[in-house]
Parts: C-alpha cells; structure tokens; sequence
C-alpha cells in the first residue's frame, strides 16, 4: 500500500499564538509529505514490505533489508513520529489527564507537572535534531525519554503516548533558537484526552 500525509484535524492557524501558521503549513505540507514521499519510494523495491504495518517495520528493523532500512527508520519514523505529534495537539485540548494515566504519573513522578517538567528536560537536553517522549510498556509502566533523529520508543519495544518535535524545523521561525520557549508554548495544546487513550489502549 501507499502512505498518504494525514489531513490535520484544525486549520494551520488554529495553534496560534503557540504554534504560526506557516510553521505548520511548511511542517506538514513539505517535511511531514516529504516523509511519507521517501517512505513510498523506499518500499517500492520491495513489495512484501508494503503487506506490513508502519508500527511493525519500526519495531522489526534488523529484518529489514539493509539497502533501505535507513530510510524506512528515518522517512517511516517521520511519518510515524508526525501523525503521533499532529494528533496529540488541539486548539482546545483537555488540560491535564484523568483516571489511570493520571494516577500512574502521580505514582511514577509525584505529580503531573513533575512530569511535565521531566519531559521537557529530556526534549531540551536532546543535542540536535530529535524528539521528547512520555511512553510506556506493555504493563504500563512509564518512562520519559530522548531520542535523535526520527527514532523514537517503538524501535525499542516502546509504545509512544506523548512526543515533542524539537527539530529546529518545528519552531524556527516563530522561536529561533529559544528552544525552551517553544517547549512552554507547546505544553498549551497538548490535549491529554488523546494521551489518555494512546494510555488505556496501550494497558487494555
């Protein structure tokens, strides 16, 4: 099959002040369909590949062929990457979790905003281009972590709840190289409605 860039469910405008317009216009349009562009040129030499779930070819890459699993990791793991952060950001987003997810970051960090700021640690001690994640195993177990490039928990065994873009692509026109204001703006729209059901599915 071919990947296709997913529509966004707001308009480019609707994450202002936080996130501009064209940020995001040039986010989606041009890095994100470039991604999913590669990854299509990628599995093309070899159709059996195409069979499989994006999710299976980032966690299974060491069966990957060698001539195109660095470009599966990196234009699959864009696209998987992208879709994740796109759908986890709302103009209106519900402020903080409920239910388990909020009792197992109580029960792991101390509290959400302990949380919070362990995240955002992680994203702004990350040297280059890479991401911020708060993901969990198979038991439910939390972790917040860094990875480079467009790696992310999946490839580990991981199962991705939130994550943070902090490649300079994400921010740069309105942020400069203020990272950590880019991070504090992005904490608005984080809808932790959405994070609460990657939680529940992932435990269920």
């Amino acid at each position: 099959m071919k990947y296709t860039l997913p529509p966004l469910s707001y308009e480019y405008n609707a994450l202002e002040p936080y996130i501009d317009a064209k940020t995001m216009e040039i986010h989606h349009t041009k890095h994100h369909q470039g991604y999913v562009d590669k990854l299509n040129t990628a599995l093309e030499q070899y159709p059996v590949l195409q069979e499989k779930s994006l999710s299976f070819l980032l966690s299974h890459l060491a069966e990957i062929p060698e001539d195109v699993r660095e470009a599966i990791r990196n234009n699959g793991g864009g696209h998987y990457n992208h879709t994740l952060f796109w759908e986890t950001l709302s103009p209106s987003p519900q402020k903080s979790p409920q239910g388990n997810l909020l009792k197992k970051i109580e029960e792991t960090f101390g509290s959400l905003e302990e949380a919070q700021d362990t995240l955002t640690q992680a994203a702004l001690s990350r040297f280059g281009s890479g991401w911020g994640w708060l993901w969990t195993d198979a038991q439910g177990n939390l972790s917040i972590s860094s990875t480079p490039n467009q790696d992310s928990p999946l490839m580990e065994g991981g199962i991705e709840l939130l994550g943070i873009d902090v490649w300079e692509h994400a921010y740069y026109l309105s942020y400069q190289n203020k990272r950590a204001d880019y991070i504090a703006a992005w904490w608005h729209l984080v809808d932790w409605n959405i994070v609460e059901k990657r939680y529940n599915n992932s435990t269920s």
